[in-house]
This record gives C-alpha cells, sequence and structure tokens, in this order.
C-alpha cells in the first residue's frame, strides 16, 4: 500500500534527503491519510539532529523543545513539526520520561508511540512502515495501545483521554484489553496538569460525539477523578416535565446544544451539578431550589481545576448561575434586560444554546410560542436603553449642573435617572434628563 502526500510535504522530505537525511510522515498524519480524512497537523520524524536541520532550513524555523522538535514555518504559516528520532525510558512521575536519547531508526521511534493507529510512517515515495499492524487497526476501527496497554498508561496517563478523544474524533472502538488498562490506571490521570486535560476533554465535547466520549470517561473511570461531581446527579430522579434523572438529563441536553463553543458545551453539560448538594424531598417529590447558585459556585471550582482563563470561567459561571430564567410572556422588559446584564449581551446566544438544549434535554419540545416570543424581546429589548452608558446625559452633565466634583453622588443620580428611563423609555430625552437632574439636585 502506497500514499499519496501533497507537494508541500514532498517539497520539505526531499531537502532533507539531499542533505543526507531520513525522514517520514508520522502519527495521526498518517492515521487520517489512510482514512481519507484532511490532516491538519503534518509530523515528521528524522535521524537529523535539530542543529542538522537548522542548517537545511536556516530561515523560517525554530527549536524551542527540549526533546528535539524543530518547526518549520511554510509561505502560508502553517507549521511543520520534525522530531529527531528519540527513544524515552521510564515515567517516573507518569508524565514525562525520565530520560530521552537520540533513536537511530524509525523503528525505534514508532516503539514510543501510544496507540497503534498513530504509530505508523511513510516515507517520501508513499511506502507505509507499520510494525504494530496499525493499518489492520484502522480497517477493524480500533484503538489499541502500542505493545503494554498497561505500561503505555503508566508513561503518560494522558494517553487515556487521549484514547476517548480520538474515539470521538474518528468514530472508533477502544480495544478491550487498552480499555481494561485504563480502568486500571485511571486514577493516576490526577498526575496530569489541568490545562492538558481540559485540552482533550474540550476536543472530546466538541468531536460531534460528546456524549458517547462522556459516557466513556464514565466507564473507564475517568469522570470520577476529573468531574467527580458529576455522578453525584446519577439516578437522583426530577419532577415535573422532568423525564430523566439529573445525569441523564444532563447528557440529553449536551446532546441536544447546537453551540459548537467548548465553554457553552460545559456548562450544558454540568448546568444541573447543583441539584444533588440542594436536593430536598417535600410530600413525596425531590426539589432542587437554589440549585443554580450552588452549581455556579461548583462550576466555578471545576473551571479552576481545568485552568480555565479568568475570562472562560466567568463565562461558565454566568452560564450555569443564570441558566433557569423563564419564558413567560408576563416578564416586563426590566426583567428582560436584567436578565441579559446578568448573562452579557456577548453570552446571551450561548444562553440561548444552553437553555434549549436544557428544554429538549428534559423530554420537552424543541420550541413554543412562549419561547420564540422570548428570542424576539431579547433582541427588541436591546434596542432599548440598555444601561446608564445608554442615557442622553452623562457624568459630565452632571457635574456641570450641580456644581460638584466627581464622587459616588454622580453614580447616584445617573442611577436614579436610568431606573426612570428603564420604565419608560420615552424619558430618555436630554432636554427632559437634564431638568430631572436639576430636580434631583
Amino acid at each position: 500500500m502506497k500514499l499519496k502526500l501533497p507537494e508541500k510535504v514532498v517539497s520539505v522530505m526531499q531537502k532533507v534527503e539531499v542533505a543526507g537525511g531520513e525522514i517520514f510522515v508520522v502519527g495521526g498524519a498518517v492515521r487520517d491519510l489512510m482514512l481519507g480524512l484532511e490532516v491538519k497537523d503534518w509530523d515528521f520524524a528524522t535521524n537529523l539532529t535539530p542543529d542538522e536541520m537548522k542548517k537545511i532550513f536556516p530561515k523560517n524555523s525554530f527549536c524551542e523543545n527540549v526533546y528535539g522538535t524543530f518547526s518549520i514555518v511554510l509561505k502560508d504559516g502553517e507549521i511543520f513539526e520534525v522530531t529527531t528520532y528519540r527513544t524515552e525510558r521510564e515515567y517516573t512521575d507518569g508524565r514525562h520520561p525520565d530520560k530521552v536519547e537520540w533513536g537511530e531508526t524509525i523503528e525505534d521511534d514508532l516503539k514510543r508511540r501510544d496507540f497503534t493507529i498513530n504509530a505508523m510512517a511513510v516515507d517520501i515515495k508513499g511506502k507505509v512502515f507499520d510494525i504494530y499492524e496499525g493499518r489492520a487497526d484502522i480497517q477493524n476501527r480500533l484503538i489499541k495501545a502500542v505493545g503494554n496497554a498497561d505500561e503505555r498508561f503508566k508513561e503518560d496517563a494522558l494517553r487515556m483521554m487521549r484514547a476517548v478523544r480520538i474515539a470521538c474524533q474518528i468514530e472508533f472502538v477502544i480495544e478491550d484489553k487498552t480499555f481494561e488498562a485504563m480502568q486500571v490506571n485511571a486514577e493516576s490521570i490526577n498526575k496530569i496538569a489541568g490545562e492538558r486535560i481540559r485540552d482533550e476533554l474540550f476536543k472530546i465535547l466538541t468531536s460531534g460525539h460528546s456524549v458517547d466520549g462522556v459516557k466513556l470517561l464514565k466507564s473507564a473511570g475517568l469522570l470520577v477523578q476529573i468531574m467527580p461531581e458529576m455522578l453525584a446527579g446519577e439516578g437522583l430522579k426530577q419532577r415535573g416535565h422532568h423525564i430523566y434523572d439529573v445525569l441523564t438529563h444532563s447528557l440529553e441536553a449536551l446532546k441536544s446544544c447546537e453551540s459548537t463553543d467548548p465553554i457553552t458545551l460545559l456548562a450544558t453539560l454540568i448546568h444541573d451539578i447543583g441539584k444533588p448538594q440542594v436536593m430536598k424531598t417535600i410530600n413525596g417529590t425531590n426539589t432542587f431550589h437554589n440549585h443554580d447558585i450552588v452549581g455556579s459556585r461548583i462550576a466555578n471550582r471545576i473551571g479552576k481545576r481545568l485552568r480555565l482563563s479568568n475570562k472562560e470561567l466567568d463565562k461558565l459561571f454566568r452560564l450555569v448561575r443564570w441558566h433557569m430564567f423563564t419564558a413567560s410572556e408576563m416578564q416586563t422588559d426590566s426583567a428582560v434586560r436584567r436578565l441579559i446584564r446578568n448573562v452579557t449581551p456577548e453570552y446571551l446566544q450561548d444562553m440561548i444554546d444552553l437553555r434549549r438544549a436544557d428544554r429538549v434535554g428534559s423530554g420537552a419540545k424543541e420550541t413554543s410560542w412562549r419561547w420564540e416570543l422570548l428570542k424576539k424581546r431579547f433582541v427588541e429589548v436591546q434596542k432599548q436603553p440598555f444601561s446608564v452608558k445608554d442615557l442622553k446625559v452623562d457624568g459630565n452633565d452632571v457635574m456641570k449642573i450641580l456644581e460638584i466634583k466627581p464622587s459616588r453622588k454622580v453614580g447616584e443620580v445617573l442611577d436614579k435617572l436610568f431606573a426612570e428611563v428603564e420604565k419608560d423609555v420615552s424619558l430618555n430625552v436630554r432636554e427632559i434628563l437634564i431638568e430631572k437632574i436639576r430636580q434631583i439636585g
């Protein structure tokens, strides 16, 4: 079997070979080529050191990796990563090899790979080197560890998350012995930095098979390690329109979420995570008052474990905290504006996506006339004065008219004006507001 490589790839490989080096395409690129998928990241392995590569590619290249990864920047900005053959020995901390040495052959390099489908190499002519039968596992749609699965996961516990992520992305099944080794080693995921877990989790959530991924994480014993709060909702019955327990509802909501944003998808998955903590049984029925408040605090803790940025933490908190709004035609415009201020206009569509998923994941209809009316009102109320900044006067006007210096009173006056304008938008006329400032003063 031979694979056809694109010209940009062949061009780089030719320069290495002309200089007397040996180079192969390796990793996920080979797998994706065999599957007929678009290759997003081209990775290479070579017998040359980074210093030798620098002589071949003196411009638009760099090496910042202690393990010998040399990066070539193409004219269009795409980056090719070329790593010197290496062998790795012992992973005492379950994350990093204790010793890395240059390897002599491509076979040396392939031994350290995680899964057979990622342990193949292709030369410049398209010939495939497949010493671990990765091609057969691709045909059988199997994810199988290279060699001893237990050893592979002890070397790097993140490989367990990666197995789930790849399974979701290309719709493969994890081979039985590999999965059993994941269950045995699941607790060691705690050795991995939160940001590395986050990156794999986000790829699972945005894979198009997020629910299958979460179920795999649960079955492998990984979910209880990275988000133990989720499992408290298993078997916890709900009332009213809910037809599922809390955990199943959360998964159904995730399945129904139309967003592709990982924070919104995470918020959808954990939006009811506060329910187990606030649950009370009254007359045989479970109630969950204030679960949104408690859940937002839990969401914040989860976000910090995953090393989210401050902006991502804020978004996750807001989406979980304010997801309980109702689509009642009786709501005043000020109440609708208050909801938008709490969520922020920036995250309003994300909240709509979450709330829709929440409805569908509860067994309710996808939409209703009340829900459609509310979405229209979201648009309309933002055309009206939305905050103090939308007033036709500002702090300078207040200070000039009342002859005062910058102080708390300036803000208090503006807040009073906005409260009146929010009730009656016709008052947002400069002459009217100036007169009201005089009256307040």
